[in-house]
């Protein structure tokens, strides 16, 4: 763990630097998802069950690749009424949430006479990747299939690894309207769902975080279908006072660093005692933590405490760019309305980040690696297309010709001077 002082010499650059490391995964992992991705384009579903054999130790046919409606009655009939109610809870709250986000169509007509809008379709169909490695993720379930189903996506096709399929995952796909689940993890998944394989359709936009060769394999397969975002390592940033319970603030900033040794978790406060009391909490939790090993080496290599005034946290917060941050403050809105860049703002010291990864219904799957400086956490308009709609009759396209024409011509395009001009009954 990295101590920072606001007021040392050279804080600024030394932070910098600090928040810049990359933690993504080695380079090689690229060359091996290259080959993975030829070889399902190549052979399909062939490959699709080599790989389940050499990778994942299992053996699937083309018939029991997919996941029945049967097996997805039966196993989410074996999810707990405690976990199925909570997964009802937080789907109605995600449902809520994105339906307010839906946008409006529109037609207008302007001065010159031309009619001019943009109407919304949805997405025909997506795939969802759900991992399935360290532990079940029903909330990766929920918060990328439920704005689909939201949109009006017809096609909603999930695919995790094989081997056991958790109840509660079940259970979510369920509750998110997720029309097909298959057994296929890592690059090989990606690549059927962007080619297509034997019983698995192409599709038009890929969602859902995974390890690093499906991050990698989204990237590969841009283009050829949408992707949501490359994800990296989680991170959070937890501003606060010594007002706070030091217990608390440690749970917080243990809450990301248990999912990956690469997150990133940092606290900034002006209370150097506080931050003395957190950095104590920290480690006696990280002692009975069950995912303690992980989180142990996320917060000493990547984790960092920052002794600063408060009213220098926004501009942190911004060179930072995380994709949480917490203001666990008596009055978060000072501070935080002068954040620009963070992909979720958590306000007040009874909004930990925890709530929105399952319940609050904001979107959990939000930019990292600095990407909150250029782009937002999923929503609706990741399964949405806007088309725009021009529409002239004979006197409002002669109001636009001439300048159409004169603009063409300036860029060599006589093809497209010609297409305006024939109509006003030149060039011909």
């Amino acid at each position: 763990m990295r101590r920072f002082r606001h007021d040392d010499p050279g804080f600024s650059a030394a932070f910098t630097a600090f928040v810049s490391e990359r933690r993504e995964t080695p380079e090689e992992v690229d060359a091996i998802v290259r080959d993975v991705l030829a070889a399902v384009r190549g052979e399909g579903v062939a490959a699709l069950l080599r790989y389940a054999r050499e990778f994942d130790r299992v053996e699937l046919t083309e018939e029991t690749l997919r996941v029945s409606a049967d097996e997805i009655a039966e196993g989410a009939a074996r999810c707990s009424s405690e976990v199925r109610d909570a997964i009802a809870f937080a789907a109605a709250r995600i449902r809520a949430y994105h339906e307010r986000q839906r946008p409006a169509d529109l037609r207008f007509t302007d001065e010159a006479g031309v009619e001019l809008g943009w109407r919304w379709t949805p997405l025909e169909a997506v795939g969802v990747y759900v991992p399935g490695g360290r532990a079940a993720y029903p909330s990766t379930v929920l918060m990328n299939a439920v704005p689909a189903a939201v949109a009006g996506v017809e096609r909603i096709a999930m695919v995790t690894p094989p081997g056991r399929l958790q109840p509660a995952v079940l259970a979510a796909a369920q509750a998110a309207g997720v029309s097909e689940i298959w057994r296929v993890g890592g690059a090989q998944a990606v690549a059927a769902l962007a080619y297509g394989a034997g019983p698995i359709r192409p599709v038009d936009k890929i969602v859902g975080p995974g390890n690093a060769f499906v991050t990698a394999a989204k990237r590969r397969v841009y283009g050829t279908v949408g992707i949501d975002a490359l994800a990296g390592p989680s991170e959070i940033v937890v501003v606060a006072d010594g007002a706070n319970d030091p217990e608390w603030i440690a749970a917080d900033l243990l809450s990301q660093a248990e999912h990956d040794p690469a997150a990133q978790s940092i606290l900034i406060t002006d209370d150097a005692a506080f931050a003395e009391k957190v950095e104590a909490a920290v480690e006696a939790q990280l002692s009975a933590l069950a995912t303690g090993e992980d989180a142990r080496a996320s917060w000493e290599t990547h984790g960092a405490i920052v002794i600063a005034p408060l009213d220098a946290a926004p501009a942190l917060v911004d060179e930072i760019a995380p994709e949480h941050v917490e203001f666990a403050l008596d009055q978060p809105e000072r501070l935080a309305d002068r954040v620009r860049h963070a992909g979720a703002i958590f306000l007040g010291r009874y909004a930990p980040e925890a709530v929105g990864d399952y319940v609050a219904g904001s979107n959990h799957v939000l930019p990292t690696s600095r990407a909150a400086r250029f782009s937002s956490g999923l929503s609706l308009y990741d399964f949405l297309k806007r088309t725009s709609i021009v529409k002239c009759d004979a006197q409002s396209f002669a109001a636009l010709a001439p300048a159409t024409i004169a603009l063409a011509e300036a860029e060599g395009l006589p093809a497209h001077a010609r297409s305006a001009a024939i109509r006003l009954g030149q060039g011909r």
